[in-house]
């Protein structure tokens, strides 16, 4: 899964594929189209051109489908009709909907809240563009909306019902975990073996970059266009979470879209957190879950998971590596050079 892990200061930032060659015979593809409010990237290697493309085609149209379904912002779409009705009623799930909500109140229950689809009756009360925050007096009225134990999932009937009055979920990274899993899955199935898929901060690395790994670097959370390591990986899920994604600054704080479930507010003890694993959704989950529980708790929580590892910037913007990622090349598939 892992080559060497190679730790850098101000290099000048590179994508996390190498930009395509494109020949009539064996050729690298790419494509990019923006859905789910994010960039969705594909490159991929394929023998017949024709081949490549209908799998590109075949993963953005997935990525489409999971908008539509998923988006807190479509009022037509699944999760808004969850939002609309749960309160009042039980809403029926598909068997994806509902197995992406368990899986959520799994990782919340993992993490002891620190990763909650509920925070969203707080998070809705940001305007990131308009760099405006809740008052507290808001605030302290949405955060008794928020709780992961008043999310309730009946498994029988395949329904959710919200426990409190002005709940909310949002799926949001979540989501996009998912849609990566898929495309990966997708781009299998029409026999491609080398690939890169992405959504925003989430990806997957398929096979290697035909006879080497691929490079993925991990941005500088303060320095644009530069990266604090470089990770050669193959066959992977890997998500970076960041408060440089989506933030204003009021009086010299910094208020970002990584809101900590008990607070109602941005956590501040790290800039960045990326996560290896095998899966987008525990990659995604894991790398909100460390970034509100801090350096300290997040790490022994990587710790205990089997094949997850971690890459932190903290405040003071020194690395921090879980001990997979520090073992020896007879441990592990890989070492950390500094």
């Amino acid at each position: 899964m892992f080559g060497a892990l190679k730790a850098l200061r101000r290099e000048p930032q590179r994508t996390s594929a190498s930009p395509p060659q494109v020949v009539n015979a064996g050729a690298w593809l790419q494509r990019e189209e923006a859905i789910m409010g994010t960039a969705i990237n594909v490159v991929l290697w394929c023998d017949d051109r024709a081949q490549g493309e209908a799998a590109m085609d075949a993963v953005m149209a997935e990525m489409h489908r999971i908008d539509r379904t998923m988006s807190p912002h479509r009022p037509d779409s699944a999760l808004s009709r969850i939002n609309q009705l749960a309160y009042d009623e039980p809403v029926p799930l598909s068997d994806e909907m509902y197995r992406l909500l368990t899986r959520a109140q799994a990782f919340s229950a993992l993490s002891e809240g620190a990763f909650d689809i509920t925070y969203a009756a707080v998070g809705q009360l940001y305007d990131y563009r308009a760099g405006t925050r809740p008052s507290p007096e808001a605030l302290a009225q949405a955060r008794a909306a928020v709780g992961y134990q008043h999310l309730k999932l009946d498994a029988p009937a395949r329904t959710v019902r919200f426990g409190m009055p002005g709940m909310r979920i949002d799926l949001g990274g979540f989501a996009k975990g998912h849609a990566v899993d898929n495309a990966a899955a997708i781009l299998r199935t029409h026999g491609i073996a080398h690939a890169h898929v992405s959504a925003g901060g989430d990806s997957r690395v398929i096979g290697d970059h035909r006879g080497r790994p691929w490079s993925i670097g991990i941005r500088d959370p303060r320095r644009p266009g530069e990266m604090v390591a470089v990770l050669p990986l193959q066959d992977v899920s890997i998500s970076t979470s960041g408060d440089y994604e989506r933030y204003f600054d009021v009086d010299g704080e910094r208020c970002h879209h990584l809101i900590d479930p008990a607070t109602g507010l941005s956590p501040r003890s790290v800039h960045s957190v990326t996560i290896l694993a095998d899966d987008g959704l525990t990659t995604e989950a894991l790398s909100k879950s460390l970034f509100v529980l801090g350096l300290s708790k997040g790490m022994a929580l990587i710790e205990s998971q089997p094949g997850v590892d971690a890459i932190v910037v903290d405040a003071q913007g020194a690395l921090h590596f879980s001990s997979g990622l520090m073992a020896a090349p007879t441990q592990r598939s890989g070492a950390v050079q500094a």
